[in-house]
């Protein structure tokens, strides 16, 4: 694992059942993971801003303020723009899983949960966050900020949720270089993420419409490049 034991990582859980939170927060401590739980949407922004968690585990069907609600008002503070956040939910349609990635999760766990599972998400999350290249790009009239979650063109500054961002740095890094659909959806999102084949192209068109840019082309049936 991530040897959290050296490194120790702070994860907030919210889930407004009990049970629920009691397990993940066993075996999460278990692993040496420091963790806080909430039991509504209210209580987990309360602590999410109070502790500043690495990783924070959101039930999406919560009283007060959903996991989802949660989720966006979050990424909209820069503090939170790089912490890992993984959806739990019992609906499994492909429609509702994209909606919470497009607000900015990392991963998708469906219920009941497996305590082995989400231990096996948590480690490789934090696996990708640690190897992920950090460097400022400059392609023509764009800036891509990595360390900031920045985008500026020109002079404006450009908000991207957490995956676009993501996305639009990894083609942005090798200019003109075409990324298979397959390895885009194991670096942005993981190889152990079960998502639709509809979560990129969704990603790619909000970039696009935000940056007001022809800047990523699809290469049909193959995958897409970055090139201005």
């Amino acid at each position: 694992m991530d040897n959290p034991k050296t490194v120790l990582r702070k994860i907030l859980i919210a889930d407004d059942e009990p049970d629920i939170l009691e397990i993940l927060k066993y075996n999460l401590s278990n692993e040496g993971y420091e963790v806080t739980t909430a039991k509504d949407g209210d209580e987990a922004l309360e602590r999410a801003r109070r502790i500043k968690p690495d990783l924070i585990i959101l039930d999406v069907m919560m009283p007060k303020k959903t996991g989802v609600e949660v989720c966006q008002l979050l990424r909209m503070q820069p503090a939170f723009r790089e912490t890992l956040i993984i959806f739990l939910t019992a609906v499994s349609d492909e429609g509702t899983q994209i909606r919470g990635l497009e607000t900015g999760a990392d991963d998708y766990i469906n219920k009941p949960i497996s305590p082995k599972l989400l231990l096996s998400r948590v480690s490789a999350l934090f696996r990708r966050m640690n190897k992920t290249e950090v460097r400022v790009l400059q392609i023509g009239n764009l800036t891509i900020d990595p360390e900031r979650f920045l985008v500026i063109k020109g002079e404006e500054e450009i908000i991207l949720a957490k995956k676009e961002f993501e996305l639009l740095y990894l083609l942005a890094l090798k200019p003109g270089r075409v990324f298979l659909r397959n390895e885009i959806m194991n670096q942005v999102w993981g190889n152990e993420v079960i998502v639709g084949d509809r979560t990129i192209d969704v990603h790619i068109r909000k970039i696009r419409q935000k940056l007001d840019m022809d800047c990523i082309t699809t290469v049909k049936g193959v995958g897409y490049k970055f090139e201005l």
